[in-house]
């Protein structure tokens, strides 16, 4: 009887091991930094508006402004990130976050902090795709899901604790320190990048589309102020109506760009796939309506209820638990219903958790709050994972990077967005109602309502997936998806 040989392993060097652990906790605090900062200054708002003699009702441009410069700087991170080299890259992006955040915290006015947030949100928009970028190119291929896997974990942790730790910070010790936390992480993580990041051969790139990139961010900056400009800017309806036609034309003006040119930022022939037709556009229209919810609650309960920030944080953990432990029930559903079935029922039901906020009151029992806002978080999450694996799952290798980027940008412009226009509907029903505080609430209640339906119009869009790309195969690409 043969004896069987066994395998020879492959020996394992211990500093290297130690290099590339390190190299992921670094990637990961970047990452965990970006999505705190993402969430914490929700329910910092009030206690903001107080300090710069704003009203509350009109902070919306603060995290606009970080999400919309977030958006921008996306489609141009992989080309800096080659012509520049990772590392360096990183570095700076650190470097821009500590910036932005001493400015936001020395900031004396709300156009003094909106600026500094556009600082903030270019170091930001680089730390995840750079930082995702070193670990392809550093980890073998066969362990690299196992290396994402764990650097997402920040990424869902950021969320959970960032506006409990805004609120708590804002009682202790003074808003300012939501931004001022970021300058000793962000020292750190600047040598310790030097440290342990390695240095990238060079990388030979293309000529930048640098028409077609300022074409489209012209586009976003320019729709996205136009709906800003309803309430947090002050502009005039001709103003914001100009703003709104040069935003479409440019728009329209790099689609045509893009046709007629060898190597565009986002080819128009990734539109060719039905799942990453759908899948972007539902992303961008669902999210118009439900991104606004972080923004609204903590406002609401601030503003109109006598929360404290403390409580306001506190009360948005339900969301972020829920959100959590969906992660396990969304596959199956999706494996078991398509997605065509699993998002037009889950979209209904995300609009219907929405306007249940209208009718919010002061005297609502807390267990049933709390329960609304579980309920929320859960369908929120499914909305999310469904969204995001069907716009990424059919597509081939040469085409999953540009499709990836193409994804990022329209969360992040459909989170400004969505900020934006729950803004400009808040002011609005404001001045209808009237701006006495018994009124506030009628106001807040309307918002819902109208951010609601958007959410549920947006069913219709997943109703068009065709049995072919609501089908959900076994695409490792459904597994590597982060969810945002």
């Amino acid at each position: 009887m043969a004896r069987a040989t066994a395998t020879p392993s492959v020996p394992v060097d211990p500093a290297q091991e130690r290099s590339l652990k390190l190299l992921l906790w670094l990637v990961a605090v970047g990452f965990f930094m970006q999505t705190l900062d993402a969430t914490i200054v929700n329910t910092a708002l009030p206690a903001m508006a107080a300090s710069l003699g704003e009203s509350p009702l009109r902070m919306q441009s603060v995290i606009v402004a970080y999400s919309l410069t977030m958006a921008m700087l996306i489609p141009a991170s992989g080309w800096m990130a080659d012509r520049f080299g990772t590392r360096r890259i990183y570095v700076g992006a650190i470097g821009l976050f500590v910036l932005g955040s001493v400015l936001c915290a020395v900031a004396n006015s709300l156009a003094l902090l909106v600026a500094a947030r556009v600082v903030q949100g270019l170091g930001g928009a680089l730390l995840l795709p750079v930082g995702r970028l070193v670990v392809l190119r550093t980890f073998p291929r066969e362990r690299f899901l196992q290396a994402m896997s764990f650097v997402a974990i920040p990424g869902l942790i950021g969320p959970l604790i960032g506006p409990t730790l805004g609120g708590w910070l804002v009682e202790a010790v003074s808003w300012h320190w939501i931004f001022l936390i970021n300058v000793p992480v962000g020292v750190l993580g600047a040598l310790a990048t030097l440290r342990y990041m390695p240095a990238p051969a060079p990388v030979s790139v293309g000529r930048f589309d640098l028409a077609g990139y300022l074409l489209l961010a012209f586009g976003m900056v320019s729709v996205s102020l136009a709906l800003d400009g309803l309430s947090g800017l002050g502009l005039r309806q001709a103003s914001v109506l100009v703003l709104m036609i040069f935003g479409l034309a440019s728009l329209t003006a790099y689609w045509l760009h893009a046709l007629r040119r060898p190597d565009p930022l986002f080819s128009p022939t990734l539109f060719k796939v039905g799942s990453l037709r759908i899948g972007l556009l539902g992303n961008l229209f669902s999210r118009l309506g439900s991104s606004c919810m972080p923004f609204l609650i903590p406002l609401l309960l601030q503003v109109t209820m006598g929360y404290s920030p403390a409580q306001a944080g506190m009360m948005m953990l339900p969301v972020a638990i829920a959100s959590m432990s969906m992660k396990r029930v969304t596959t199956p559903l999706i494996l078991r219903h398509g997605y065509r079935r699993v998002l037009v029922v889950n979209t209904l039901l995300v609009g219907l958790t929405m306007a249940s906020f209208s009718f919010s009151s002061p005297d609502q029992p807390l267990a049933l709050r709390i329960v609304q806002l579980a309920v929320f978080g859960a369908v929120n999450s499914m909305q999310f994972t469904a969204m995001n694996t069907l716009t990424l799952k059919d597509l081939d290798t040469a085409m999953a990077s540009s499709g990836n980027s193409l994804l990022s940008m329209v969360q992040m412009l459909a989170m400004g967005m969505g900020v934006a226009a729950a803004g400009a509907v808040l002011a609005a029903f404001t001045a209808f109602f009237g701006g006495e505080a018994t009124q506030t609430l009628s106001s807040f209640r309307a918002t819902f309502g109208c951010m609601a339906l958007i959410t549920v119009a947006s069913a219709g869009i997943f109703w068009q997936l065709s049995p072919q790309d609501s089908s959900a195969g076994a695409s490792s690409k459904e597994q590597d998806v982060e969810v945002a």
